[in-house]
């Protein structure tokens, strides 16, 4: 047994065990896997597939859980090319394997697999589920296995010559032609047994450099080799260019239809192969002798730059210089009025004809009838019918040359349809003025069809406009204009001509006044739930309807001014003739007493004994300074502090006080001790510094021992190092100490412990 089957049995004999043979399990299938090929010898599992008519099979492995349905089969699907499952291949399907965990798929490569990046997958039908994909495989069906044959694209030799003379600098293409449907396949291209990668991968290549080159089919890197397809060389010998050319032709301006004497080149040998072309395309193949060439000038596409190729034995292969053909009888007509033209019964369209040419002469004709004596550039129609005009070159070597200019249709209008557009964006209730425009006017025919008359035909219409079915008075153009919401309604336009009348479609105008509507309120900041604040506004609101809105919902009350006590956006919104009219929005704050910042740290001051220190606010409207007995200092938003103390300031933010306090002590005068004598004696037996350092909360005093131990890490440190309890196991104890503000040191040193 294969030992990846083995495993994979094991694996599921011990999922069933876990969880037990009476559990539903989910299914679950798992990636397919290359198998073994049980009808070969040996116990091998293929890496690529490389097929053929006489051997294409293969199997795959595949693992899976239960459970599925009793009508459920097992597909086996193959990619495309580059592994995409957009178009999926079946290569096999099972239906016997709904009890079977662990089996293998028989498959055949479809004969045009060719490619480096297949990949396999399973459906599963009932349930439908699909696993996993497989891994990317070399893949390739050999289906031509012969040698390849090559030759100098235009050598119908039999054979062709193996051996060819290329004129310096110039070029010739080697082409596979052994191979039906030679485009299907990728080729390998080799110059002196290296790699011709700049020939890209087709069935020919341009070569203009001596050498040995072969050609193979590229069944991948594993498959070209056992393909044997490699072709014989061609060698290439670079030759001394025999000065082919194309004589100069008597004219190269050519008229359409007409005869003139062939193209002819140069040199003319009986046992020379030659090749004719226009531009890159080969129009006439190699053959001996044919030295001139007739050009079909019957064919509209004659134009174009005609060369030779000479091949043979005793020369280099050759092209000769191109020469460009023209057709001199090359015109363009245009009709230069519209394909659709609508006239009123007794009325006449004018009809355009023109042409790049210098002399030309028109014939006009109607329902592809000649009309008599039409034979200018314009002619006046006044019947419905089909028109075009015949152009034709009345001067130049190309007399006889023809045009017709397309055709235009002339057609009565069974009625006229009028459309109304808002002339610029508009929305209701947004816009304060709109203005409304006739935009398209259609001629709609007895069939139904209609044509844009617009340009036209617009201004020889006349017009009322209406508003909710009446006549506006003087509103008789093609346009109208609106300002005011007085004029807020539906509109609409008749259109008249002759016996012509239509109604256009109907556009419902809601202008917003332009009036602006504003409120305004007593203070912004509520102080407590006990306080109001008054929002009112100058707008007259008596017969009015309108609402009061708190944080966009309606407080639905009646009253033309508000006193809230609560916090939240208000807005007041009044009906104007079918619209909002909104004001503005007043945001109504709890109180913050955070807004008011005072310039201390902690709310404690420092400063040195007999000078003094600025303290100043921020965020109020006003202040009031006292000292610890009740004192006003000053109401400015700055206070000079002199003494010690405790210090209080009183802010008002619209109308509500906000208190804060603060307490100011004198700088330490002293340094920082270096000896205290721990003996219980009441004096200098702690290690007393500075305020500068003790007050700072940022600010850390760390202490060692003589071996770098921490006896002490304290942020605001509290003067009380070292407690009583602490003992000194010896006489002069010297320790370190570091005060730090975040990653500053502001002062090191020792303190020396006497008891």
């Amino acid at each position: 047994m294969n030992p990846n089957k083995k495993n994979n049995l094991l694996i599921f004999v011990l999922t069933l065990m876990l969880l037990g043979t009476n559990s539903i399990l989910a299914q679950t299938l798992n990636k397919p896997t290359p198998a073994d090929n049980p009808n070969l010898a040996g116990n091998s599992v293929w890496t690529a597939a490389c097929a053929s008519a006489t051997f294409n099979e293969y199997y795959i492995n595949f693992t899976w859980l239960p459970n599925v349905n009793s009508d459920n089969e097992f597909v086996l699907e193959l990619s495309d090319a580059t592994g995409s499952f957009g178009t999926p291949k079946e290569l096999a399907r099972v239906a016997d394997k709904n009890s079977d965990f662990d089996f293998e798929f028989s498959f055949a490569l479809p004969t045009d697999t060719r490619g480096d990046a297949y990949r396999f997958r399973v459906r599963s039908t009932s349930p439908a589920k699909t696993s996993p994909v497989s891994d990317a495989f070399e893949m390739y069906y050999i289906d031509f296995n012969s040698t390849l044959a090559i030759r100098e694209m235009g050598d119908t030799g039999a054979p062709p010559a193996q051996k060819i003379q290329l004129c310096n600098g110039g070029t010739t293409t080697l082409e596979v032609y052994n191979v039906p449907n030679p485009e299907t396949y990728r080729y390998n291209w080799y110059k002196n047994t290296s790699p011709f990668t700049s020939s890209g991968s087709g069935s020919s290549i341009e070569v203009s450099e001596s050498g040995y080159y072969v050609v193979e089919l590229d069944y991948g890197s594993t498959c070209s080799g056992s393909a044997n397809t490699q072709s014989l060389s061609i060698e290439v010998e670079i030759g001394t260019s025999v000065g082919l050319a194309l004589n100069p032709p008597a004219e190269t301006a050519l008229c359409s239809g007409e005869t003139y004497a062939p193209l002819e080149a140069n040199m003319n040998y009986p046992d020379l192969a030659y090749t004719w072309y226009k531009g890159s395309t080969i129009i006439q193949p190699s053959t001996l002798g044919a030295y001139t060439y007739n050009i079909d000038t019957n064919d509209a596409n004659f134009p174009g730059d005609y060369s030779v190729k000479i091949q043979g034995d005793g020369i280099c292969t050759e092209t000769s210089n191109a020469i460009s053909i023209t057709n001199a009888g090359l015109f363009t007509v245009s009709r230069d009025n519209p394909a659709n033209m609508v006239i009123l019964p007794g009325a006449t369209a004018n009809l355009i004809a023109s042409s790049d040419a210098t002399s030309v002469t028109y014939q006009w004709y109607k329902d592809n009838t000649l009309i008599p004596g039409a034979t200018s550039s314009t002619y006046t129609a006044n019947a419905v019918g089909n028109y075009y005009a015949e152009v034709t070159l009345s001067g130049g070597a190309c007399t006889s040359a023809t045009k017709n200019t397309e055709t235009t249709t002339v057609v009565n209008p069974d009625s006229f349809e009028l459309i109304t557009n808002y002339t610029t964006e508009y929305t209701d209730c947004i816009n304060t003025s709109v203005a409304i425009e006739v935009g398209r006017i259609n001629a709609v025919l007895s069939d139904g069809t209609k044509t844009d008359v617009t340009a036209d035909l617009k201004s020889n219409f006349s017009y009322q406009w209406t508003k909710d079915g009446a006549n506006i008075p003087t509103a008789n153009g093609s346009s109208i204009s609106l300002t005011n919401t007085s004029e807020n309604g539906e509109y609409k336009v008749q259109g008249t001509l002759d016996s012509f009348t239509s109604t256009s479609n109907a556009l419902a105008v809601r202008l917003l006044t332009n009036e602006t509507l504003t409120i305004s309120s007593t203070g912004t900041v509520i102080c407590n739930s006990s306080e109001t604040i008054d929002i009112s506004t100058t707008t007259a609101l008596t017969g009015e309807s309108f609402d009061w809105f708190k944080d966009g919902v309606n407080l639905n009350t009646s009253s033309e001014s508000l006193s809230v006590s609560a916090a939240g956006t208000y807005q007041l919104v009044v009906q104007k003739n079918g619209c909002d009219l909104r004001s503005n929005e007043i945001v109504i704050s709890p109180l913050d007493d955070s807004l008011i910042a005072l310039s201390t740290t902690n709310n404690e001051v420092v400063f040195p004994e007999g000078g003094s220190k600025i303290i100043s606010a921020s965020g109020a409207t006003s202040y009031k300074w006292y000292d610890q007995n009740n004192v006003l200092l000053s109401d400015t938003d700055t206070v000079s502090i002199t003494q010690e103390g405790s210090y209080m300031v009183t802010a008002t933010i619209n109308n509500c006080e906000v208190s804060k306090s603060f307490t100011a002590s004198y700088q330490d005068t002293f340094g920082i001790p270096n000896v205290i004598t721990a003996n219980g004696d009441g004096y200098n037996d702690q290690w007393i510094i500075p305020n500068t350092y003790t007050k700072d909360p940022n600010i850390s005093v760390i202490i060692y021992n003589d071996k770098g131990e921490e006896v002490l890490s304290q942020k605001q440190y509290k003067n009380n190092w070292p407690e009583a309890s602490m003992k000194f196991p010896k006489q002069n104890m010297v320790f370190y100490y570091t005060i730090k503000n975040a990653k500053e040191t502001l002062k090191k040193g020792t303190i020396t412990v006497i008891r």
